[in-house]
């Protein structure tokens, strides 16, 4: 059995890899694009984008979207999680995006890419997870 356990799946998923987002899209494939984002074991997940972004503006759409992280060697695994917007809100700079620069680029990386950058006009989109589906080939 290559499933993962609740705590396996949201543990995995608490690590930074990079997700892909799946969002609806009325008349054509879902859109699939890469993308950092938060989340703790047992709570919701969040991503920062800017509101005027196509992502944002499907997810406004939708009301909801899919992420699916996966590690990138060997044993492969991968998590994917769905779940309906719960939260949309603007982004506070050190309370949301300086934490997630940090979390994938370490503290000294984060800050200089936090402070060379203009992540005030973000927003923060939440999910609660709903639906999960994850494997974990090293079961196998």
């Amino acid at each position: 059995m290559t499933k993962m356990s609740k705590d396996e799946r949201e543990n995995f998923l608490a690590r930074p890899h990079v997700g892909v987002l799946g969002i609806e899209r009325e008349g054509r494939g879902p859109l699939t694009v890469p993308i950092w984002y938060g989340y703790e074991p047992g709570g919701d997940l969040r991503i920062l984008t800017n509101p005027e972004s196509l992502k944002a503006r499907l997810i406004a759409k939708a009301g909801r979207f899919s992420l699916c992280a996966q590690s990138e060697s060997l044993p492969y695994k991968y998590v994917m999680v769905e779940g309906e917007v719960i939260e949309t809100r603007a982004c506070d700079v050190e309370a949301d995006a300086r934490p997630m620069a940090h979390r994938y680029l370490g503290s000294a990386a984060g800050d200089q890419y936090i402070d060379g950058g203009d992540d005030s006009s973000s927003v923060v989109i939440t999910i609660r997870p709903t639906h999960w589906y994850s494997v974990d080939y090293g079961k196998s």
